[in-house]
């Protein structure tokens, strides 16, 4: 397998120190005794040009002096030297460092000079770095602390990755006194190079992390990071803590919907996609940190609180009812068991209250009993010490059961003298525990969370193929039909027939520009009518006296239009007024009014919104937000976290409304989101939805021009599925073949398809051993990020039941301009062409990304291929470094 392009930074076997000093407030010369002190046991090389000798070592003057190319570079120098070190640092051949100075764009307009200059050093010369203005690194399996922080670090299988470094020094204060370890200790610093993205991507290969911890403060390369944190969290769970907001996220935009979204909303949205979990404090971050370390994975939210005081169960359960824990409800055999053991005063029920006096039999039958019910998806023990209380052997009894179980347990001693003792029990069991309720039921809140979050992710939009396809094309004409009239805000008319481009009901709308048009149009639609203002300057009509309803004749009509033009312009006399808009009195006594609508956040890029429409909207702050793309599962999660969800049931003598109807407004909704990247921002409000569908009554967009992009769904932070790449071909037998990228639910027949394939076949593939793939190995084939790679498949019904003939993939290089590819076929179906038709197409999608080379690595005893490949144009090399093998590349 080859090595991530960060293997050398993070697992570097040689270090330079650049500025390097005996002085005791020097952080090169702490850097130094750091890695003399942690047990590094590669060569480190101290450089300063004003000594000769550093702490009885010699000391080299510049890069140039040294005696080999070290690995890894750290730099703790005045800011404005570091350009220059840099470009020594690469004619020297380094490849990685880490610069700790401080001093760049934080300062201002001189430092961000200093940056520029060091970022165009370092790409000169290709060469990748974390910082400026960071703590470091620290891999404490190999004994590596390129930090400046005091004390040692336990190794473990936890990472953590934090923009800020006194988080990092006190998050390893607190778990070397809590004996947590760690794989990897990360201060990205500004990140001006290196980013949250490339180091998860990294993480994510690193079979010395099990669990991943990060502290984020603001993100630069959204796309990036989410395609990182998406990839990696299928594999690793990943905990993190987010704080402050974006500048630009704050800033107040005009609709409904731009006025309800911030960005911390829309972070929050992130993290349910990227199928990770967010805690909002560090003290959470910790405790979560103790319960990555044993290993805790909840299935699913339904806690059992087991406990001998009934004080201590009535906090536990608040806080769960509080953070949406359900409280688990015991299966009646299991309280049959329970009543057997327990005595006759015990609560029957969850929380199970054992009584004050229970002893450690006691414990142990309880949470067995718990442990072993299907409905119980994680157990709290708690104990309060009392006179007849045993804390230790209590614990001991605990930990015993809880051997025996996959299910978390969490422990909760509550005091301090007396159950000191049995805290450390639950320390060396790896179980986590707690001192008060409240922390330990929002950990397990936390995790399980990371349950539902997985669903979330495991989503992949596909073609709303068994809907009308959207007229597109038409909608970007009235798109860009008012960016050549230099307008940003499409009016009603507009914006109503972008909406139905894409097929979503709306009411007919018409704008009059005299009161003789007005009711001529009135008559023409017939009464009564309603009237609102037309004006790019007003988004909320009624709050300027702009809309009459129920005009029932043509005199009625006219009046308004003269008096609601002379009202209007009192109220905002600056506004311009362009006649107003008559539509139809919509009378469907049933319905509900909801918003839907999108944002783009600054960041994040564009957003999706739900909640309770109306006049008011504002003042319920009613909405749940979501990512694009959506499918039909993903539009019932979004409406059902609004207050709304429980009015579209039958509700007060009203039908339940045509749920249908509406998640497909959603998705609608959604598609146009993914097909217009002009959208800033949309406003459906309101959109009336009853028993017998929806329909949208008032529509506002605001559209901005966009550069031209090769990557259709560059301004997606979720790459939505390709629909466009689905293409159909035929066999020279007169079968039908579809070619389509591959979908998480393609799990079943990629499994199946590789069972078929001979072991000739599948060592080719795979150059080893492979019978079937591991639930692991299938994930990460089927569950792809289309951002960073592609899967193309070939796919025939044969007897009624859908095949997989073959397979092409390719996956980008981080240079971001090379790919290396994979292909099988299916054995019975060699000598079709299906090979030479996906490497076709999977080098045209390559071509369409931007992408310049593709590459690859051939047995070569694999002969078939290799021909394939010399038809397609590849060069055809030997390996440098494997006789066994191939190197074969081409141009695109």
């Amino acid at each position: 397998m080859t090595q991530h392009t960060l293997h050398p930074l993070f697992n570097a076997r040689s270090v330079a120190v650049f500025g390097a000093s005996e002085r005791e407030d020097s952080v090169a010369g702490i850097l130094f005794r750091n890695l003399r002190t942690a047990g590094f046991d590669g060569q480190v090389y101290p450089v300063n040009p004003k000594h000769d000798r550093i702490f009885g070592e010699r000391c080299y003057a510049h890069a140039g002096e040294l005696p080999e190319t070290p690995e890894l570079a750290l730099i703790a120098t005045p800011a404005r030297t570091v350009a220059q070190i840099i470009e020594e640092c690469g004619q020297r051949g380094i490849r990685h460092a880490i610069v700790h100075s401080a001093g760049f764009r934080e300062i201002g307009a001189p430092g961000a000079a200093m940056e520029e200059a060091l970022m165009t050093a370092a790409k000169q010369h290709g060469i990748r770095f974390i910082g400026p203005n960071c703590l470091g690194i620290q891999r404490p399996a190999i004994g590596l602390n390129a930090t400046f922080s005091q004390g040692a670090t336990l190794a473990g299988d936890l990472a953590l990755v934090s923009q800020s470094g006194a988080l990092c020094t006190a998050m390893l204060d607190w778990a070397e006194t809590n004996g947590v370890g760690f794989s990897s200790v990360i201060s990205t610093g500004a990140a001006a190079d290196l980013d949250f993205g490339e180091i998860l991507d990294y993480l994510a290969t690193d079979n010395k992390t099990k669990g991943i911890l990060l502290y984020i403060e603001g993100i630069r390369d959204a796309r990036r990071f989410m395609s990182a944190l998406r990839a990696t969290s299928r594999f690793k769970p990943i905990v993190l803590v987010k704080v402050g907001r974006h500048a630009a996220g704050s800033k107040a935009v005009q609709s409904h919907t731009g006025a309800l979204v911030g960005s911390d909303a829309v972070f929050d949205a992130l993290v349910r996609r990227a199928g990770v979990v967010r805690v909002n404090t560090i003290l959470q971050l910790f405790a979560s940190a103790r319960a990555l370390a044993a290993h805790i994975q909840p299935s699913g939210n339904r806690l059992a609180i087991v406990t001998n005081g009934g004080g201590p169960g009535v906090m536990a359960t608040d806080r769960a009812v509080d953070l949406g824990v359900r409280l688990a409800e015991l299966a009646p055999a299991t309280v049959e068991k329970l009543n057997a053991v327990l005595p006759a005063t015990w609560s029957h029920g969850n929380p199970l209250d054992i009584i004050g006096d229970a002893a450690a039999d006691r414990y142990r039958a309880a949470v067995q009993g718990c442990l072993e019910d299907e409905n119980v998806d994680g157990v709290l023990v708690m104990l309060t010490p009392q006179a007849m209380t045993k804390p230790t052997e209590a614990a001991m009894a605990v930990i015993e059961v809880a051997k025996s179980s996959r299910k978390p347990v969490l422990g909760c001693w509550m005091g301090e003298a007396q159950v000191h003792e049995g805290r450390g029990l639950f320390k060396q069991a790896g179980i986590p525990y707690f001192t008060t309720p409240e922390p330990a039921v929002e950990v397990f809140s936390y995790l399980s969370a990371f349950y539902e979050n997985q669903r979330q992710l495991m989503q992949t939009p596909g073609p709303l193929s068994h809907l009308t396809e959207p007229d597109v094309e038409g909608a970007r004409l009235i798109i860009e039909s008012a960016l050549a009239h230099g307008r940003h805000l499409l009016n009603e008319v507009e914006s109503k027939a972008l909406l139905a481009a894409f097929h979503i009901p709306v009411a007919q709308t018409l704008i009059a520009r005299s009161p003789m048009e007005a009711m001529l149009m009135a008559q023409q639609m017939g009464f009564p009518v309603a009237m609102k203002i037309n004006s790019p300057d007003i988004t909320h009509k009624s709050d300027v006296h702009g809309v009459r309803l129920n005009l029932a004749s043509g005199q009625a009509v006219r009046s308004a239009y003269g008096e609601m033009l002379a009202e209007v312009k009192r109220t905002l006399p600056e506004a311009t007024l362009d006649g107003v808009v008559i539509e139809p009195m919509v009378s469907r006594p049933h319905a509900r009014e909801v918003l839907l609508g999108m944002t783009s956040d600054p960041v994040l890029g564009p957003v999706i919104v739900f909640g309770a429409g109306g006049v008011d909207v504002e003042a319920f702050q009613d909405r749940a937000v979501t990512l694009p793309p959506l499918n039909h599962y993903l539009a019932r999660d979004l409406i059902g976290r609004t207050r709304v969800a429980i009015l579209l049931g039958a509700f007060r003598n009203r039908p339940p409304v045509d749920m249908a109807a509406l998640e497909n407004v959603l998705l609608r909704l959604s598609e146009m989101v993914c097909e217009l990247p002009w959208l800033a921002e949309l406003d459906i409000n309101p959109l009336l939805v009853d028993e017998h569908g929806a329909l949208a009554l008032d529509a506002r967009v605001v559209i901005a021009p966009r550069v031209p992009s090769a990557d259709r769904y560059g301004h997606m932070a979720i790459h939505p599925y390709p629909a466009h790449l689905v293409t159909h071909w035929q066999l020279p037998d007169g079968n039908n073949v579809l070619i389509r990228p591959i979908r998480p639910e393609d799990a079943e027949l990629t499994q199946a398809f590789v069972r078929s394939l001979s072991e000739e076949t599948k060592y080719f593939r795979f150059m080893d051993a492979v019978r079937e793939l591991s639930p692991a190995m299938l994930a990460r084939l089927t569950q792809i990020d289309y951002t960073r790679e592609m899967a193309l498949l070939a796919v025939a019904e044969i007897d009624g039941k859908e095949m997989e003939l073959g397979v092409a993939r390719y996956a980008i290089n981080l240079d971001g301009e090379s790919c290396e590819f994979a292909l099988v076929v299916d054995d019975h179906w060699h000598k079709q062409g299906i090979g030479h038709k996906l490497m076709d197409v999977l080098m045209d999608v390559a071509r369409s990304k931007g992408l310049k080379v593709i590459e690859g690595e051939v047995l070569k005893t694999n002969r078939t291929m290799l021909k394939l490949v010399e038809g397609l144009g590849f060069r055809i090399e030997a390996h440098p470094e494997d006789d066994t093998v191939r190197r074969i590349s081409r141009a695109l």
